[in-house]
Formats: C-alpha cells, structure tokens, sequence
C-alpha cells in the first residue's frame, strides 16, 4: 500500500516511522509512506503556505495553491482517488474506517494546520474528512500517525501473529478482555484458575465474558446484539447478570 502524506513538519514523521511495526513494513515493503512537503509546492520566494482569511477574524487559512499542487504532482504514483483531509469537522475515525482504508491500493493524507484550510480544498479536491476525537491539537500530523498505524496493522504482513488481530479491542465492537503473564502472583493479585486451567474452551468462553463485562461498564455504546453469534449472545447475557449482581 502506498500513503503519501501532505503536511508542513515532514520531520514529526522520522521517528514514528522508522520504529517498530511501521518501521519493518516498511522495510518489507508491505507500506510506502511518503513524505510530501507542502512548502516545497509554494511559488512565492518567502515559500509562504497561509494567509490572513477573507472576512477578517482570528489566525491564518492554509493556501489553496500549494495543497493542490503538491496532490496534483503525485498523479503517476498515486491514483488520487483517495485524499483525506486530517480535519476536526471530520468524521469520528474507527476501526471500521481503519479497515476501509486497509482495502485501498493508496492514498493521501493532507495534514491540516493553522484555523483551517482554503475551503475549495475540501470542495474540490479530498474525497474524505477524518477527525480522531473531539479534541483540539495543532495540525493534522499526529492524526495522520494515528490513521497510517492503525491501517498499516491491517495490511495482510504486517502483523506477523494475524491471530492477534482476532482479539484487538474494537475488532468485534467490543472491548478486549482482561491480559495476565508471570508471575502467576504478584503483590497479592493471583491470575484466574480458568486461564490455567488447560481448558481452551472455557478459556475462551471466560475472555468473551470479560470482554463484554469491561464494554458494558466502559463503552456500552458498543454493544450491539446485532452480528452476533447465538453462542455469543448468551455470554453477553451472562455478563449482563453477572455486573447487575455484583
């Protein structure tokens, strides 16, 4: 997969990128993130990328001249039919969204900055908004981390155990269930008989359990009786019972 990313502070991404997961997909060549600055694709001699807004008011408005130049200059790499705009007015990101993107030969992210971006770049040129929470940060280059981490881990490869993938929170609309490793005690704290029971079956049947005790109480809007499966609709059942008893 290809990941071109617009933004003015290449240098946020160095780090992030060279380490870790990201750092050996890319290696593999499984993930080709590019960096593209937008100041590069200014005309001015000052490389001047913002400008007061028309009508008055408050901080500068990211150009629309350098954005599109700089998307436009990628279109024998990158079909372009897939440019998202890193932007609070986006839509909230999640792990469906993260999956959508995963089936995607390419894309580019367009980083905002400052109050915002020309609005004839959302017009006529990004195909997508994407906000990753109700929160105010100084630009989009945190966001478009977020977005490259979460898509890349999706990417057949990338994650060399795929099973683990299974039990990420969010991957069936829930929450992952409680994790232990040695010691089996630590300060006090024991880890459940079940997990060392050898019973992989009543293993599993525990994990979906906890998993859906630890929704209900955190994020009980994700728990939807609809997709799931007769078996797991009575652990959710179960798990109901068990928090209104305790």
């Amino acid at each position: 997969m290809r990941i071109d990313i617009l933004t003015l502070f290449p240098e946020t991404f160095e780090g992030p990128l060279r380490s870790s997961i990201l750092g050996r997909a890319r290696e593999c060549g499984l993930v080709n993130v590019n960096l593209v600055n937008i100041r590069d694709f200014a005309t001015d001699k000052h490389r001047v990328t913002d400008d007061a807004p028309f009508g008055g008011g408050p901080g500068m408005v990211l150009k629309p001249e350098p954005v599109f130049a700089a998307v436009e200059s990628l279109k024998e790499v990158n079909s372009l039919e897939n440019i998202v705009l890193l932007s609070p007015q986006g839509r909230p990101f999640n792990q469906g969204i993260a999956g959508d993107l995963a089936s995607k030969e390419d894309m580019v992210l367009v980083c905002g900055r400052y109050e915002g971006v020309d609005e004839r770049i959302r017009l006529a040129l990004v195909t997508d908004e994407i906000s990753i929470g109700d929160y105010v940060l100084s630009g989009g280059e945190i966001p478009a981390l977020v977005i490259v981490e979460a898509v890349s881990r999706l990417i057949p490869g990338v994650i060399g155990n795929e099973s683990s993938l299974r039990t990420d929170s969010f991957r069936r609309a829930r929450l992952g269930s409680p994790q232990y490793t040695r010691p089996r005690s630590f300060r006090g704290m024991t880890v459940p008989d079940v997990l060392l029971s050898g019973d992989h079956k009543m293993i599993e049947d525990w994990r979906l359990k906890e998993a859906f005790k630890r929704t209900l109480q955190r994020r009980p809007d994700l728990v939807q009786q609809e997709g799931l499966e007769a078996g797991e609709i009575v652990v959710l059942e179960q798990a109901k019972a068990e928090l209104d008893a305790e």
